[in-house]
């Protein structure tokens, strides 16, 4: 294992747990209507809609939420009044963190400088990091470098702000961080949740592991 100074991460879906936060906040909406959705059609609906949105011009999450909202709600059968479509942004700072989360953070904490990466507005971290016990240093949004992964913003700006301090990044996403980081030649654990695949062809993490725990025992701390 080479030497690290700092390990940057992924907020929503590595740290917290964006798919129960996402699922929690369409049921509770959608009961107000008498609407009763699934789980996965939720996640699965939400999944084919958010990279679109987020691949056009420029727009704070906040406005990428409800326009996901917005389109995925009819998919799946419901009628979201336009005045409610914002139920997204107003439920992301209750979303809590996986419970390995902390506890790996903790460890990683006493040898590595910590940072996010994060398709997010500034204000909206600010509200999810009250769910950390440990700190940050390095912290990009999306809403700082008018970008969102895949696109090299995120990576490009931590490089610049790391300096000479070597660099190890870490995150859930295939597509959002993994392809990306390979490409700007990062190292990146893949922190493989869920035992996909590598795409075909595609480019391979440094490391992967399952959770954040064999992270934090994959790095020796």
């Amino acid at each position: 294992m080479e030497p690290y100074d700092i390990i940057t991460f992924d907020c929503y879906g590595t740290l917290i747990d964006w798919e129960s936060g996402i699922i929690s906040a369409f049921q509770s909406e959608a009961a107000k209507d008498g609407v009763e959705l699934q789980s996965d059609q939720i996640i699965e609906a939400y999944a084919a809609e958010e990279p679109s949105v987020e691949s056009a011009h420029y727009r704070c999450y906040r406005e990428v939420l409800t326009e996901t909202a917005r389109r995925v709600a009819p998919n799946l059968g419901w009628t979201l009044p336009a005045q409610r479509a914002d139920f997204l942004v107003a439920s992301l700072p209750e979303w809590q963190p996986f419970p390995d989360t902390n506890p790996a953070l903790e460890r990683l904490a006493r040898r590595f400088q910590l940072g996010i990466l994060s398709n997010i507005d500034d204000d909206l971290l600010t509200a999810t990091r009250k769910h950390f016990t440990a700190d940050f240093d390095l912290i990009v949004t999306a809403q700082q470098v008018k970008s969102y992964k895949p696109g090299l913003a995120h990576f490009k700006e931590a490089i610049v702000r790391a300096g000479e301090k070597r660099l190890l990044h870490a995150a859930q996403s295939y597509f959002h961080d993994v392809v990306p980081t390979r490409k700007l030649g990062i190292p990146v654990v893949w922190i493989n949740r869920k035992g996909s695949r590598v795409e075909p062809g595609g480019p391979v993490p440094t490391h992967e592991v399952r959770t954040l725990a064999e992270l934090a025992n994959l790095l020796g701390v």
